[in-house]
């Protein structure tokens, strides 16, 4: 009443495969579960992305930006006079 039975899927699914063969839906099927699968994991490395890094900079104040700012010329000397 108003639903598909069985038998109707079954006549379904036999015109399916007569239509485009066992071997091109195997390998549909393979190309949908592998593009779902790089979807997951895609949204997955996202959310890490986001929860551990909030902002593409690190905030300083200005002490700290000066005290980094010396300690990485200091570096950059101590490596040309060496």
């Amino acid at each position: 009443m108003g639903g598909i039975s069985i038998w109707q899927l079954l006549i379904i699914a036999a015109i399916v495969v007569l239509l485009f063969g066992t071997k091109k839906l195997r390998t549909m099927g393979t190309d949908l579960g592998s593009a779902v699968k790089g979807f997951k994991k895609a949204m997955a490395d996202e959310e890490n992305t986001a929860a551990t890094k909030d902002a593409d900079f690190e905030p300083k104040n200005i002490e700290q930006q000066n005290s980094a700012q010396k300690a990485t010329a200091d570096v950059k000397k101590d490596k040309e006079q060496a």
